[in-house]
């Protein structure tokens, strides 16, 4: 059985927000990772979306990739202090990025500022020495519901949007999601913190407008409407007291994930809330990212 621990813990914005991760002290940057630090993934309008590169200098061949996208109720956040970050110990290559948030570009510049940064590592992994058929995705919260929409909708060109490298691909090989939200017309019927159908939560600030006012905003914004047979693998992880993104919600995507036949693993951290993190939590993320990215994983 999982359990949460407290040294890892993730701080609800005062605001309602959903839960981003308290700032503390930045992670710990393996020996022998050198970092590239605000490269510019694409361009939306007069904004530069930047991403920061953790490289492994020892990894033999071409590293397998682990995008982390940052939580923060789509409205806060950023690409610092990523948890990912102890994958480039690892061996893999880590990309941390910014994406729009609700405040500046509603639903669906998030997923499109994902997408794009998707095809940016593919389009360079040569510069970079980077496997472009083993790119996965990790995300928590606001993150976890991007990154099961980057899974979910690969080949969706409603969602691929406008921005750089377009002739290459932006489907993931695997997914994470750390307690994502997934269907919004379904996270309010539950006992939560945030009042997920008033017009100034975090959903309808991400839609433009109140999520029972806007149902097919919400359809298209919900990684389940995508969901077909060839989608990538998932790891799921909820904690089971999780007062912020009912547990329903992974319950759902893991349901119907199973329906078209993908492989899922759900993981419910007993005793958890909106985080976790700890031994028994790195050990599942590992071997999940080393079973479908590295060498031995199928492509």
């Amino acid at each position: 059985m999982l359990k949460p621990i407290t040294a890892f813990w993730w701080l609800v914005l005062a605001s309602g927000a959903l839960a981003q991760p308290q700032p503390g002290q930045a992670p710990r940057i393996p020996e022998g990772v050198k970092v590239e630090r605000n490269l510019v993934y694409a361009r939306a309008g007069s904004k530069d979306l930047l991403l920061d590169l953790y490289l492994p200098e020892r990894a033999a061949g071409r590293r397998p990739v682990i995008l982390w996208v940052h939580g923060g109720a789509w409205r806060g956040g950023n690409k610092e202090n990523s948890p990912a970050i102890r994958q480039s110990g690892r061996g893999y290559a880590v990309a941390s990025i910014n994406y729009r948030l609700s405040p500046e570009a509603i639903f669906p510049a998030q997923i499109e500022d994902s997408k794009a940064a998707v095809r940016w590592l593919r389009a360079n992994a040569g510069k970079y020495n980077l496997d472009p058929n083993r790119l996965g995705a990790w995300g928590s919260s606001a993150g976890g519901h991007l990154v099961a929409l980057l899974g979910a909708s690969g080949g969706v060109p409603d969602l691929e949007g406008a921005l750089g490298n377009r002739k290459y691909s932006s489907r993931v090989q695997a997914v994470v999601d750390f307690f994502g939200p997934t269907d919004f017309l379904e996270i309010g019927k539950f006992p939560s913190k945030i009042a997920h159908y008033a017009a100034d939560s975090p959903e309808s600030q991400l839609l433009g407008g109140p999520v029972l006012e806007n149902k097919e905003k919400a359809r298209r914004a919900n990684p389940i409407t995508y969901i077909s047979k060839d989608d990538p693998p998932f790891l799921i992880m909820h904690g089971d007291q999780d007062q912020s993104v009912p547990l329903n919600q992974s319950e759902l995507l893991t349901e119907a994930l199973k329906k078209a036949g993908i492989e899922v693993t759900f993981e419910v951290v007993r005793g958890a809330g909106h985080g976790f993190g700890g031994p028994q939590i790195n050990a599942s993320v590992d071997a999940f990212f080393d079973k479908h990215l590295k060498d031995g994983a199928k492509k």
